[in-house]
């Protein structure tokens, strides 16, 4: 497998982490809306699973840069 294959392949990751985060925060928007506005302990719930999966996100991407940089120089 050349380098530009195993970096399209890193892309493709990137992506699908993208993807699922996008859907994930667009799913918890709209379970949202039906959150009566005095119900904090639902808001703050939600508001925490929205960060777990971005702060996910963010390892995984961290993970990817590792992997691409191991791709490149070894």
């Amino acid at each position: 497998m050349t380098l530009g294959w195993k970096l399209f392949v890193v892309f493709l990751a990137f992506l699908s982490i993208l993807a699922v985060v996008i859907v994930m925060a667009f799913r918890e928007r709209k379970r949202g809306r039906s959150i009566a506005s005095d119900d904090f302990t639902a808001q703050r719930d939600q508001d925490g699973r929205v960060m777990a999966i971005i702060f996910t996100a963010i390892v995984g991407g961290m993970f990817l840069t590792i992997l691409v940089a191991w791709l490149v120089f070894f």
